[in-house]
């Protein structure tokens, strides 16, 4: 059985999410082949030195007591794509590549965030080849660990107040885009998050049948995608406040 979650977005002004994971690496996880953490695990992670923070410490402690038990693959978000080694080692996870292809109970299933895909969102894609560059990484983590954090606060205001003008399928995924990255890996399984628009879809590729899951988010309540050799479903998790 190997499990998929993406889009937490863990932070401490929602303890009801972070207890659900907290079961939740507990329980389902504890029992799995393999989880896989597709992005935005954090709201957002300012950098490695903020890893003795009492919050982010706890998440920490709770994945490697996971780990303990089940490989823990974790793939950088658009909101915490700073995450880096040293947390990794700490937590008892390994970082993957986005894109990355495995083999899901023998169906080949390519990884992704999500959010290369939304090509129709321009000034998006023009942020975040500049965000990601390591020029732009290098200078921004030798910044003080407030200020990174007070930077980031306002580049979250000012990314939210941008939605709002948006439409909302120029935030959603291109088809194209899709297309083309099925088809540069031999048109496998996708998965990924990043849109908060839970659904599985089906594309035709060159005559090959795709099957696309997206994953949810964590805003409201917790779920996971669970693959077990031809089956894969979405299972919700109990919230503990209902």
């Amino acid at each position: 059985m190997i499990l998929f979650v993406s889009d937490l977005h863990l932070c401490s002004s929602r303890p009801e999410t972070c207890r659900i994971f907290f079961d939740f690496l507990a329980g389902p996880a504890r029992g799995a082949d393999a989880l896989y953490i597709l992005g935005d695990l954090f709201e957002y992670w300012a950098g490695d030195d903020d890893i003795d923070d009492p919050f982010n410490a706890s998440i920490v402690s709770a994945l490697r007591g996971c780990a303990g038990d089940t490989p823990v693959y974790l793939m950088h978000g658009n909101r915490d794509f700073l995450l880096g080694e040293r947390f990794a080692l700490a937590a008892g996870v390994q970082l993957i590549d986005d894109p990355a292809l495995i083999d899901c109970c023998g169906t080949p299933t390519l990884l992704t965030h999500g959010d290369a895909l939304c090509t129709d969102d321009e000034d998006y894609m023009r942020f975040r080849a500049e965000v990601r560059s390591a020029r732009w990484i290098e200078a921004f983590l030798a910044t003080p660990l407030t200020e990174r954090k007070m930077r980031i606060e306002a580049l979250r205001r000012e990314s939210e107040a941008q939605k709002k003008r948006k439409p909302m399928r120029t935030m959603d995924v291109n088809d194209l885009a899709v297309q083309a990255l099925l088809r540069s890996h031999a048109y496998p399984r996708l998965v990924h998050g990043h849109t908060h628009r839970p659904a599985r879809h089906e594309h035709v590729v060159d005559a090959h049948r795709c099957e696309r899951w997206v994953l949810a988010d964590w805003y409201a309540s917790g779920s996971y995608l669970s693959s077990i050799g031809s089956e894969t479903v979405s299972v919700a998790l109990p919230n503990k406040s209902s």
